[in-house]
């Protein structure tokens, strides 16, 4: 298996199969699903036939390759009563690596960026696998100001005008409930100064209500924040506990992710049909072939649709999803 930073549209199928055959011999869990499906390597013989493992699996079962001590133990945030996913990670120093490489492909080096984290409720807990980005994040920004914000807004607002006047590149990180409740006292006078207008500001949301609001299609969420921030690109990130990589949405666009991630649909009704990327609607499945020492090929509950190049849409969770985190995901 190659370095992920040497994975390319080229080589992403021969991969992929190579790490398949891996992870069938060494995941426990991953080999005896694939033995019941009757997908082994022996027969699995391109991309498209690879069984996906259902994401819930995380919650109830160890999804590791082999016996190893993790470093760090992730886990998802859940609503009250339910079981939350837990991915082991070999190597936490892997996980900084593979963020850092998919951040600085879409946004250049951190170093030259301000960071500020505004994830309440990720903070109020442990296991976050935001968190110890956003923390990676600021520590490789090189300006003191980069931090963490739970409810402070006028403290925020004060820090965003002084970066504003200086026009310094800035990346306002936030959970989606923490920023509509900012963008909302910036719109309503709660705070001073009204909207702030600032171009050197990117702001990205990273899904999630926690019960906090109703639950908004991501192009409300994003006519909201613009209105407060009317000169900055509304971006967005797609991950989850149970992968170490994640997608980028920028201005509002579409979903991309890197070279050594993919996302396919399948089709409800046939969870073992050949994964898409035709446009059509369906669950999706990801590829992330970062999740070495776990399990690369994940079926999750979001729908969504996935194009011939790549990109994608996220719609939100299959009827009869638990709410869960960042992302909405089908109760086994």
């Amino acid at each position: 298996m190659q370095s992920i930073s040497a994975i390319t549209p080229e080589n992403f199928e021969a991969q992929a199969l190579e790490l398949f055959k891996y992870q069938f011999e060494h995941n426990a869990v991953y080999g005896e699903f694939c033995r019941l499906l009757k997908r082994t390597p022996a027969v699995v013989k391109e991309l498209g036939h690879i069984p996906f493992l259902p994401v819930e699996l995380f919650k109830n079962h160890e999804v590791k390759c082999g016996d190893f001590t993790p470093e760090k133990t992730f886990t998802s945030s859940t609503t009250s009563g339910n079981v939350p996913s837990r991915h082991h990670v070999r190597s936490i120093a892997r996980y900084e690596k593979v963020y850092t490489l998919g951040l600085e492909r879409e946004y250049g080096p951190l170093a030259d960026w301000t960071i500020i984290a505004l994830l309440p409720s990720y903070l109020e807990r442990d296991g976050s696998s935001l968190v110890h980005m956003a923390e990676g994040m600021i520590k490789a920004s090189s300006d003191e100001r980069s931090g963490f914000y739970l409810y402070q807004y006028d403290e925020l607002n004060t820090l965003l005008r002084e970066l504003q006047q200086e026009k310094k590149p800035t990346l306002l990180l936030g959970v989606t409930f923490g920023l509509l409740d900012f963008a909302e006292a910036l719109e309503n006078g709660s705070i001073a100064g009204g909207a702030i207008a600032f171009e050197q500001l990117r702001v990205m949301e990273t899904g999630g209500m926690k019960g906090r609001r109703k639950e908004l299609i991501r192009a409300e969420v994003h006519e909201v924040l613009k209105h407060a921030f009317p000169k900055s690109p509304i971006d967005s990130e797609y991950g989850m506990t149970e992968l170490l990589s994640q997608a980028y949405l920028k201005d509002s666009g579409l979903f991309s992710c890197p070279p050594w991630m993919r996302v396919y649909t399948r089709d409800i009704a046939d969870p073992l049909g050949t994964p898409r990327r035709d446009g059509s609607r369906g669950a999706l499945n990801i590829i992330d072939l970062a999740n070495r020492d776990s399990c690369a090929f994940l079926a999750i509950s979001d729908s969504g649709r996935v194009f011939e190049n790549g990109t994608f849409e996220v719609y939100g969770r299959v009827d009869h999803s638990e709410i869960r985190g960042c992302n909405l995901m089908i109760s086994l």
